[in-house]
Formats: structure tokens, C-alpha cells, sequence
């Protein structure tokens, strides 16, 4: 058996491939989400970037939130670690910004160990597991751990999209990480042609109606 791949040993355990699959997608977007805050200030990665006051480090503690939620108190398994933008009295949009006193490394340090919490969920349970989801109401708050795992992928890579436009009117910087861009070759010249055809596109639609 070939350990190094993640996927072996699905012929003795049937879930293995298919939590393999879950847990790749997963951790490709937590990567993608703190890679958006390398090479930042402390203002820059704080900043209110949208109207509603999208900002990198407010992303990276919701979703650190949502992991220690979704794929831990919801299985019974509590992970022990401070949640202040859950207590009594806690701000609106708490979990959605840092404040000044909240380190960078307090805050990365934190998602990492939801992550490995979350981790720890996936392995110890089968996928068809129920929990209950303490915030929903408790008529429809059952869920498979299956379910969940899919809710936080799901959630996580929308706030990873969120987070690579945010830093691209930064500084440009786009993709998954620096080695995967994801995008199409071109130069800058290229680019700024090709934003300005679909400029030119627009206009000409406008025009047309």
C-alpha cells in the first residue's frame, strides 16, 4: 500500500476516499485564505475594503468560527478555545473583524486550531453521523457530519473568493496561492487590453437595449 497517497486504504474503509476528497477541497481553501494576508500590514489586512466592511483578518476569524461551530459543538465535541462574538452581549458582527488588540497571530493561531479540531471531527466520525447545530432551531438542526463538512467547504471557499478580490485592488495579487494562479498568461499591457474590451462590451450592450 502506498501510504503517501490519501486516498489509500479505501479498499478496507469506505469512507477514506470520500473523506480524503472532503478534506482536500477544505484545506485548499484555508491555504487560500491566509495566503491573502501574506506580505500585508496590519492595517491592510484590517481594513473595511466593501461597503459592509469585507476585510482579510475578519474573514479568516469567521470561518475559524464556523469550523470550531459546524465541525465541533455541533458533534458534541467542544474544542475549549474562546469564542467572545458568541456571548451574551456580543456586538453585531462580532466574528467579522479584529479588533486593534487581536493580534494577526492570535487570530491565524486560532483558525489553525479549528482547523485541526475540525480535522480530528472528520477522522474520529463516519460521514453519516448526526449532530444537531446548537444556533439553528431545534425542529430542523440535525444534520450528517457529511452535510457539514460540505456547509464549511462550501463557506469557506465563498469567504476565499471574497478575500482574493479583496487583496487583487490591493496590490493585484490573485489565485490560490503564489504557485497557482489560476489565471490566464498575460502580461500587464495584455490585461489592461482585455478589461478594456470587456469595458468596450459593456457599453455597446448598454447601448443596444
Amino acid at each position: 500500500m502506498n501510504t503517501s497517497d490519501p486516498r489509500a486504504g479505501h479498499e478496507t474503509d469506505p469512507e477514506a476516499a470520500p473523506k480524503a476528497d472532503l478534506r482536500f477541497y477544505l484545506q485548499s481553501a484555508r491555504d487560500a485564505l491566509l495566503w491573502k494576508l501574506e506580505g500585508l500590514s496590519e492595517y491592510d489586512i484590517r481594513r473595511p475594503s466593501t461597503p459592509t466592511g469585507t476585510n482579510l483578518l475578519g474573514l479568516v476569524k469567521h470561518t475559524a468560527g464556523v469550523e470550531l461551530g459546524y465541525l465541533g459543538d455541533t458533534f458534541g465535541r467542544p474544542s475549549g478555545e474562546a469564542q467572545p462574538w458568541l456571548e451574551d452581549g456580543a456586538e453585531t458582527n462580532a466574528d467579522m473583524w479584529a479588533t486593534a488588540d487581536e493580534s494577526r497571530e492570535h487570530i491565524v493561531g486560532l483558525y489553525r486550531r479549528a482547523w485541526a479540531h475540525a480535522d480530528t471531527t472528520i477522522d474520529a466520525l463516519a460521514l453519516d453521523t448526526v449532530g444537531r447545530v446548537p444556533w439553528w432551531p431545534s425542529e430542523r438542526n440535525e444534520v450528517t457530519l457529511h452535510h457539514a463538512v460540505v456547509r464549511v467547504i462550501a463557506d469557506t471557499h465563498r469567504h476565499a473568493g471574497h478575500a482574493d478580490i479583496v487583496r487583487e485592488l490591493m496590490d493585484g495579487s490573485v489565485g490560490m496561492d503564489k504557485t497557482n494562479g489560476s489565471m490566464a498568461p498575460g502580461d500587464t499591457a495584455w490585461w489592461e487590453e482585455y478589461r478594456s474590451r470587456l469595458e468596450r462590451a459593456a457599453r455597446e450592450a448598454e447601448r443596444s437595449v
